[in-house]
């Protein structure tokens, strides 16, 4: 069915109002994922630091035996980054299969989930799992330490109590993959991975590793430190992925509404130009009545 002139005019006012709000979307995206990445850079040096830390205390005991211990844990923590700004796809529901597919997989008799974001909340009730507590995610890169050491916090008092080879943390987070994607993956926390226990062959400096303070205060501020540098780059690379996936979704959108513009202004000019000629008609007519 042909249109009006109004008609098309409200809907080519309608279109280019949209255009707006989505190339604005648009930018703020790419702006707000350059201090994301720039606070997943940094605290990758942080935590090269601490790895280092953890490698001569290692180097210098020949070994942490109480965590190499082959015991299995009773209780888990999933951490699991989502999002609550919207226009981002189905990134919540990614997580949430995610999360689900973990449970299944790998099941243990206790399970917590700490949630980050009440739509990932939401879309986990949707697959019968209930978070038992529910964060909100950062709203700038400020506030991923603030999230960093809060989750650190709940893991200390999830873990009170026992030993930190019966606790089990995992997260689950999206990060960006090759060629522009993204992909969703799970990271165990702790227990600690093996590899990190374990003393080098051969130390890379001349001078052999070494402290002063009490071996025990030091492994447990090494450990809390490298699970806090673990969070944070999680929830940083969470974010930046977030943010990279609204960017595509909106050039999608830009595009889309480019073409849909594309063609109202043009089936406009045509109704202008035929309203014109009847017009022009009009008056001829007119004219030889």
């Amino acid at each position: 069915m042909a249109q009006t002139l109004e008609q098309l005019t409200r809907t080519n006012d309608t279109l280019t109002s949209i255009r707006g709000i989505v190339h604005t979307m648009k930018t703020l995206s790419a702006i707000n994922a350059a201090p994301y990445e720039q606070a997943a850079q940094s605290i990758g040096l942080y935590h090269e630091t601490i790895l280092q830390g953890l490698a001569a205390f290692v180097h210098r005991t020949g070994g942490v035996s109480f965590l190499t211990e082959a015991v299995k844990p009773n209780t888990r923590l999933l951490v699991a980054f989502g999002s609550d700004h919207g226009l981002c796809g189905n990134y919540n529901e990614l997580v949430a299969d995610a999360v689900t597919a973990y449970s299944v997989e790998q099941p243990m008799a206790k399970q917590h989930i700490l949630c980050i974001g009440s739509r990932l909340g939401n879309a986990l009730l949707e697959q019968e799992l209930t978070p038992d507590v529910v964060l909100m995610p950062p709203a700038s890169a400020d506030g991923v330490g603030r999230l960093a050491g809060d989750i650190v916090t709940r893991i200390e008092q999830l873990g009170s109590g026992q030993a930190l080879t019966e606790l089990a943390v995992t997260m689950v987070f999206t990060q960006r993959a090759e060629h522009g994607y993204q992909e969703t993956v799970s990271r165990e926390l702790l227990p600690l991975a093996q590899s990190l226990l374990r003393p080098k062959q051969r130390w890379d400096s001349r001078s052999l590793p070494d402290y002063s303070m009490d071996a025990e205060a030091l492994l447990s501020s090494l450990i809390r430190n490298h699970v806090f540098a673990s969070v944070f780059r999680a929830s940083a690379e969470a974010m930046v992925t977030e943010n990279a996936t609204r960017l595509a979704l909106m050039q999608q959108a830009e595009q889309s509404v480019d073409e849909q513009l594309d063609v109202v202004k043009q089936e406009l000019s045509n109704v202008r130009q035929d309203e014109i000629t009847n017009e022009l008609m009009d008056i001829v007519i007119g004219h030889f009545a």
